[in-house]
This record gives C-alpha cells, sequence and structure tokens, in this order.
C-alpha cells in the first residue's frame, strides 16, 4: 500500500480487530525495523523499509528453509501438486520461461567461472 496510516490499514482489513490492535501491531512492527513512520499533522504515516520484492524474496526463502529442507523442485512439486488444476495455459508457459531463464543464467555463471 505504500505510506499509509492506521486508519487505511484498518479499511483494507476485510475483518478488522479494534483500531488500538491494528496501531499496537504497527508499532510493533516498526520497533522490529520493518516499518517507519512521518508524523503529518497528528497522524503518523507508516510505511515499509523494505521493497516488496526484497520481503517475498525473503518470505520465500524462510518457507523453503522451513518446510523443504531438500532441493528447490520438491517446493515447486509441491506448488504444482496443489495447484496444477488451476492453472491456465498461460501460467504454465510462463512457468516454463522461469524454467528457461533460470537455465541460461546458470549457463552463463558456468560460462563465466569458466574464465
Amino acid at each position: 500500500m505504500g505510506e499509509v496510516s492506521v486508519g487505511e490499514v484498518l479499511a483494507k482489513l476485510p475483518d478488522p480487530p479494534g483500531y488500538s490492535t491494528v496501531r499496537t501491531i504497527i508499532r510493533l512492527l516498526e520497533r522490529k525495523g520493518f516499518l517507519r513512520h512521518r508524523r503529518q499533522g497528528t497522524k503518523y504515516i507508516y510505511r515499509p523499509v523494505q521493497s516488496r520484492e526484497v520481503v517475498r524474496r525473503s518470505a520465500v526463502a524462510h518457507l523453503f528453509k522451513t518446510f523443504f529442507r531438500g532441493p528447490p523442485s520438491d517446493a515447486v512439486a509441491a506448488i504444482l501438486d496443489v495447484s496444477s488444476d488451476d492453472l491456465t495455459d498461460s501460467e504454465l508457459s510462463c512457468l516454463e520461461q522461469l524454467v528457461e531463464n533460470a537455465k541460461k543464467k546458470d549457463a552463463d555463471h558456468e560460462n563465466v567461472d569458466d574464465h
């Protein structure tokens, strides 16, 4: 969401808890270093410290480390097993392209290491 107030967070939640609960969670996230704030009048406006992509990569790495101690292909196999009936041809093509890009990247790294 970018920069938001506690009230804006509450407005986005489908079944929101109380205002003070959301404010407490946001302050806890700030103490842990995930958020920063600035004052705008009497309100605090919060923003994430890291980009969505950095957080996404960290979450996926944590997921792999916690649940899939084997090769990454085990995790991908589990995801495909759960969602294979819901994947469109377009999404499957996208996955194939991601695999091809990963192969090319790996081949490029091998060529660099050979020099």
